[in-house]
């Protein structure tokens, strides 16, 4: 994916075009111009991992076990598609005092998702006070889960970190998974299964 290759700012639409294999004018029938195509590659793709975090918060069961599961989904979207954190990384760097980044609209909808379930089970010991910071167990998660797949690979001398690895993605879902039990308190065994594995 272009933008998250190059930036908004530096991807045309011509290389756009090209690198789908049509023309620029097919581009500009379906989207008016760069920031309406660059809001729906957007959206497709926040919409998804959002469809995904927002199923596993709002399903029954434990709050501690729907986190877990939410995170589990999260790092599986980051993981299979790691143009997605390249996209998060670029997009927040290039963010300006003086304007919203387009990456905004697009988020809303996990913190209306999160407000909902913290108001909905506001007596839980997790949301109770001194219980889990949602800001920071997010920025955490995020952070550390974008950071390995958009940039460790480009950090390392050599460049010999394959983080699409099957086995490297495993460990990364469950580090994040063990910082999220530290950050929530329950330090009970991997509550969400995975393929191959026990629960």
């Amino acid at each position: 994916m272009l933008f998250a290759e190059r930036g908004f700012a530096a991807t045309r639409l011509e290389d756009v075009a090209e690198r789908v294999g049509i023309r620029r004018a097919s581009i500009v029938y379906h989207y008016r111009d760069k920031a309406e195509l660059y809001d729906a590659v957007l959206a497709s793709v926040l919409g998804d991992l959002l469809a995904r975090v927002e199923a596993a918060l709002t399903a029954t069961g434990p709050l501690g076990e729907r986190i877990e599961a939410a995170v589990s989904a999260w790092v599986d979207c980051v993981g299979a598609r790691p143009s997605l954190a390249r996209l998060l990384l670029r997009e927040v760097a290039d963010a300006a005092p003086d304007r919203e980044p387009a990456l905004m609209r697009h988020t809303r909808g996990f913190f209306d998702v999160i407000s909902r379930v913290m108001a909905q089970r506001s007596g839980d010991p997790l949301l109770a006070a001194g219980g889990v910071d949602p800001v920071l167990l997010a920025s955490t998660i995020a952070g550390g889960s974008v950071f390995f797949v958009a940039a460790m690979p480009a950090l390392l001398p050599g460049r010999v970190l394959d983080a699409m690895d099957p086995a490297r993605l495993e460990a990364l879902r469950d580090a994040v998974l063990r910082i999220t039990r530290r950050l929530l308190g329950t330090q009970g065994s991997l509550l969400v299964a995975r393929p191959g594995r026990g629960r």
